[in-house]
């Protein structure tokens, strides 16, 4: 075989959690119950075999969707990525005013920047300001705003060879007032023509040629395939979850092993009152690692649903907080590339975060590594 396995195209009905694993041959075929209407359920019997070294392992969920690999299974080969993401690409019209408008004040701006943006789009570039090599997966179309994100993304080595040209497709835009005394910001966004990837993009081929993965929220369909396949290849998932309008929350949450969520996204995940009962709740389902940030009271973290560990935030002077969960991601992606404990993972993320927060903008600030360790060591706790 030689690496080579070819399966023909195949529908599944299936039940949640249903468990199919290792197609070493051509045309392989459910274990049983196949119904060409997509109306029966399918018992596939769970198979764990192996063969010539390769193998795949699926977790399938409740949809019936199409599967179909052409490809090299990689084993042991070179990944071509440190870290695909798939999620929220965003234009920020950045306000930075005196303070917030009551109802129906008239206020100046001082100053306006325009950045690029967005959960996931942000979080590879910070991973790739530290050294990983990071790819952006999602559709952008002709419009200023694609052609700016794209530029944007080129231009902080994030590759971009996984966005596909998708007719009347755009990012996000946001229009973000900045207090300039707190450094605190809001965000008004658009997500009109915001289109996410599916399955003739998100394929197996891709993500196993990845060490980790980045999703959020903003794409459930896409994001479950994607975690399904990198679970698959033993690829951890990191994630962001800042609202909890999905589909089905709990498979979302399932397929996560790298959960880092802000203070009030772990509030509406678990309706509890303490971060530490947030932490705990969130942190049942064994995942490696269960983060909760709360800004300048620094973050809290369980392994393995082990004792709960408070992370202090690193004290710098705040300017502009646009951005700085999303480095904090990034960089903890980054961190894992590079085989670090949990801890210092951590550590380099808080870091990140704090040293992105004195510049304006979502992305001017992020830092590179060495950067980083700087800081860590003038500010050793």
């Amino acid at each position: 075989m030689n690496g080579d396995v070819i399966v023909s195209n195949i529908w599944f009905d299936l039940s949640p959690h249903t468990v199919i694993a290792c197609f070493p041959k051509v045309d392989c075929q459910p274990a049983s119950g196949y119904n060409s209407k997509y109306k029966n359920r399918v018992e596939a019997r769970p198979y764990f075999g192996r063969k010539d070294n390769v193998w795949q392992l699926l977790l399938l969920h409740q949809t019936a969707f199409k599967y179909s690999l052409v490809s090299k299974l990689v084993t042991d080969m070179k990944k071509r990525w440190d870290i695909i993401g798939l999620g929220a690409l965003t234009v920020d019209d950045l306000f930075y005013i005196d303070h917030y408008p009551r109802l129906n004040e008239k206020l100046p701006v001082k100053m306006t920047q325009r950045h690029g943006g967005g959960l996931a789009a942000t979080a590879l570039v910070a991973a790739a300001r530290q050294g990983a090599k990071s790819a952006y997966c999602g559709r952008l179309g002709d419009d200023e705003l694609s052609i700016y994100s794209l530029q944007e993304l080129e231009r902080e080595g994030v590759d971009t060879a996984l966005i596909q040209h998708w007719k009347g497709a755009k990012p996000y835009h946001s229009i973000i007032l900045v207090e300039i005394p707190s450094g605190s910001r809001v965000i008004l966004y658009n997500s009109e023509g915001v289109v996410e990837p599916d399955s003739s993009l998100v394929t197996e081929e891709l993500i196993a040629n990845t060490r980790v993965l980045f999703i959020d929220n903003t794409v459930y369909e896409s994001g479950v395939l994607a975690a399904i396949y990198a679970r698959a290849h033993g690829i951890p998932v990191v994630a962001d979850i800042e609202s909890i309008d999905m589909p089905d929350l709990g498979k979302f949450l399932s397929l996560i092993d790298h959960l880092i969520v802000g203070i009030d996204a772990a509030r509406n995940i678990t309706h509890k009152e303490t971060v530490e009962e947030m932490v705990q709740e969130l942190s049942k389902a064994q995942r490696a690692a269960s983060v909760v940030t709360d800004g300048v009271n620094g973050c809290w973290v369980s392994e393995y649903g082990k004792a709960i560990q408070h992370f202090p935030a690193y004290q710098v002077e705040v300017v502009d907080t646009t951005g700085c969960g999303d480095v904090f991601h990034g960089a903890y992606a980054a961190a894992l590339v590079r085989g670090e404990s949990i801890g210092k993972s951590i550590q380099v993320a808080s870091a990140s975060a704090a040293i992105k927060a004195t510049c304006f903008g979502g992305r001017e600030g992020i830092p590179n590594l060495n950067k980083v360790e700087e800081f860590i060591k003038l500010n050793e706790r």
